[in-house]
C-alpha cells in the first residue's frame, strides 16, 4: 500500500526519505486556527490527525502522515510570524530561555488513525534584537513556527536541545518509523539482507 505525506514541507519530506519509504506529497488544506481555550498538546495533535484525514478522504485506498509542530512558551502556541516585527518579537521572547516544541503525527487509513505527540526542549542563547533582525532577513525564519529553524541558520541560536532533534525540524524520526511498523509499511528496515 502506498503512503502520502500530507505536507509541502521541504524538511518533512527530506525526513521521511531518510526512512527509505515509498510516498508521495499531498499538502492538507485545513484551518489552523487554535480552538478557543485549546491545549497546546491537543491543538498540535488535533492538526495532525486533521491533516490526515483531509487528504485520506479523498485518497481512500492509501494511508496517510499527517504532521504538526508547535513552538510553545508559557503555555502559547507561537505560530508562523505574520510580519517582521512579529518575527522579531518572538525571536526575542525566546532569548537566552527554555522553550517546549510539541511534534504530532498521525497516521490515517479510512477510519482507523494511529497518532503520538512528541515533545522536546530547546534552550536559546541569548540574542540581542539586531541579531533578530539580522536573521530576519536571511529569510529563513518566515515559514516557521516560532520563527526559526534548528536545521539551518537558526541552529546557531540554539544552545541546547533535551528530545527528538528531528521532531524540532518537523517530524520525528523514531515516533514516525514505529507508526509505519505497526501498519507494516515497508521502509529501510524491510529492505533485503544479503
Amino acid at each position: 500500500m502506498t503512503l502520502i505525506l500530507a505536507s509541502q514541507s521541504p524538511r518533512r519530506r527530506e525526513l521521511l526519505e531518510q526512512l527509505g519509504v515509498t510516498f508521495h506529497c499531498c499538502p492538507a488544506d485545513i484551518d489552523e486556527t487554535p480552538f478557543q481555550q485549546e491545549n497546546p498538546n491537543d491543538y498540535v495533535l488535533r492538526l495532525a490527525i486533521e491533516k490526515a484525514q483531509a487528504v485520506a478522504n479523498t485518497n481512500p485506498d492509501t494511508w496517510v502522515l499527517g504532521s504538526d509542530t508547535s513552538v510553545v512558551i508559557d503555555n502559547i502556541i507561537l505560530g508562523k510570524p505574520e510580519s517582521k516585527a512579529h518575527g522579531v518579537d518572538m525571536l526575542l521572547s525566546l532569548s537566552n530561555r527554555k522553550h517546549e516544541v510539541l511534534t504530532g503525527i498521525a497516521l490515517v487509513h479510512n477510519d482507523e488513525c494511529h497518532s503520538r505527540l512528541v515533545s522536546a526542549q530547546v534552550c536559546f542563547r541569548e540574542i540581542s534584537r539586531s541579531m533578530a533582525e539580522a536573521y530576519w532577513h536571511t529569510q529563513e525564519p518566515c515559514d516557521k513556527a516560532g520563527a526559526y529553524g534548528i536545521q539551518g541558520k537558526g541552529g546557531m541560536l540554539v544552545r541546547s536541545i533535551e528530545g527528538s532533534y528531528s521532531a524540532v525540524v518537523g517530524l520525528p524520526l523514531a515516533e514516525t518509523a514505529e507508526l509505519l511498523m505497526d501498519v507494516e509499511i515497508e521502509g529501510w528496515w524491510s529492505w533485503p539482507q544479503e
